[in-house]
C-alpha cells in the first residue's frame, strides 16, 4: 500500500478519558502497513486522567489536533458539562480546516459543544441521547444506530461501536479487504447487524424468549447467490412471519429485508475488490439479479457505481 503520505489522526483524550475508546483507534489504525499517523493528544502534552484511576500520556497538545488530517474524540465521563473553550475552538478550527471530525460514544458531546454537528444527524451512547437532544435541539439525534456518516462528520454510539466506525473509516480509505483484514486481525465483526436498537435495556415481556436467529442470518449468507425472500428465512427459522420479523428486528435492529439488501451490497463489494468479473456476474452472485439492480443498490449505499468503486478498491 501507498505511504507517500501519512494520514494525520489525533486522538484528543479529555479530562476523565474511557481508556478502552482512547486504545480503538490506536488498534485499528497504528500499523505498519497503514498509511496512517496516529499520535494521542490532551489540551497540553502530559498525563491525561481516566476512568480507570490511571492516566495516559499525551505526547501533543491541540496543535496536533488543528493540524491533524482526522479528529477523533473518544467517550469522556461528564460529557453532558461541556467542554473547555479553547477544546471547543481547536475543534472547529480543526473541521474550517478541512479535517474528517469523529466522536466515540460520549465523545459527541464535544463536537456538538463545538456546534459541528447542528444541522446534522449524529448518534451517541443510547443512555445519553435524550440529553444530546434536549442540550443541543439544532442536532437530529438517532438513537438506533451504531454509527452516523455524514461525511465530513461522523458519530458513532457506545464503546464497542468505536470498533464499528473505525472500521468503516478504514473500509471507506482503503476499501472492504483491507478493513475486513483487520478486522479479522483484531477477532471483531467485520461489519455488525443492525443498530444499537437490540443493546437498548427493555422491561421483561411474559413472552420466551427466542433461541435466536443467528443460524438462519449464517444460512442465508451462505445463499446470496439465490433467490431468497424473507419468507424463506421465516421458513429456515421455523416462526411464522409475523413472529420472524419482530424477533429479526429485536435481535439486529433492522428488518430482515434491510438486513438482506446490505448483506447483497457488501458481498457485491467483496466481488469488485478481489475478482475481475464483469458487473453481471457479480449482480448474479450477490443475488441482485441483473447489472441494472446491482447499480441502483449500489449507488444507492455507497454513493458510487460499481466500476468507480473497483476503480478505487481493487486489489
Amino acid at each position: 500500500m501507498p505511504t507517500e503520505h501519512r494520514h494525520r489522526v489525533a486522538v484528543l483524550a479529555l479530562a476523565r478519558a474511557l481508556p478502552m475508546e482512547i486504545g480503538m483507534p490506536f488498534q485499528i489504525f497504528d500499523r505498519h502497513d497503514l498509511p496512517y499517523e496516529v499520535v494521542l493528544c490532551g489540551r497540553r502534552p502530559g498525563p491525561i486522567d481516566t476512568t480507570a484511576g490511571w492516566s495516559v500520556n499525551a505526547t501533543r497538545g491541540l496543535d496536533a489536533v488543528v493540524a491533524a488530517d482526522t479528529v477523533i474524540v473518544p467517550a469522556f465521563r461528564d460529557a453532558t458539562a461541556g467542554i473547555p473553550r479553547d477544546v471547543a475552538e481547536a475543534l472547529r478550527e480543526a473541521h474550517r480546516r478541512g479535517a474528517r471530525m469523529v466522536s466515540i460514544c460520549t465523545g459527541a458531546f464535544a463536537l456538538a459543544e463545538a456546534g459541528l454537528l447542528d444541522g446534522r444527524r449524529a448518534t451517541t451512547h443510547w443512555q445519553y441521547t435524550d440529553a444530546l437532544a434536549e442540550q443541543h435541539p439544532l442536532v437530529t439525534v438517532d438513537p438506533d444506530v451504531l454509527f452516523v456518516d455524514e461525511g465530513e462528520v461522523i458519530t458513532s454510539a457506545g464503546v464497542a461501536s468505536g470498533i464499528d466506525v473505525c472500521l468503516h473509516i478504514l473500509r471507506v480509505d482503503h476499501g472492504s479487504a483491507v478493513a475486513n483484514a483487520v478486522a479479522r486481525d483484531i477477532v471483531a465483526a467485520p461489519h455488525r447487524d443492525g443498530g444499537q436498537a437490540q443493546y437498548i435495556e427493555r422491561p421483561a415481556t411474559p413472552e420466551p424468549r427466542s433461541a435466536g436467529l443467528a443460524a438462519t442470518r449464517a444460512w442465508a449468507l451462505s445463499r446470496l447467490d439465490r433467490p431468497l425472500a424473507v419468507g424463506d428465512l421465516a421458513r429456515h427459522a421455523k416462526a411464522s412471519a409475523r413472529t420472524f420479523a419482530r424477533t429479526f428486528v429485536a435481535e439486529t435492529g433492522t428488518t430482515p429485508l434491510k438486513w438482506l439488501n446490505a448483506a447483497r451490497i457488501d458481498r457485491a463489494r467483496e466481488l469488485l475488490e478481489t475478482t475481475d468479473l464483469g458487473v453481471d456476474r457479480v449482480a448474479e452472485l450477490c443475488g441482485l439479479g441483473t447489472a441494472a439492480n446491482l447499480r441502483t443498490h449500489f449507488r444507492r449505499a455507497t454513493g458510487v457505481s460499481p466500476s468507480d468503486y473497483r476503480r478505487t478498491f481493487a486489489a
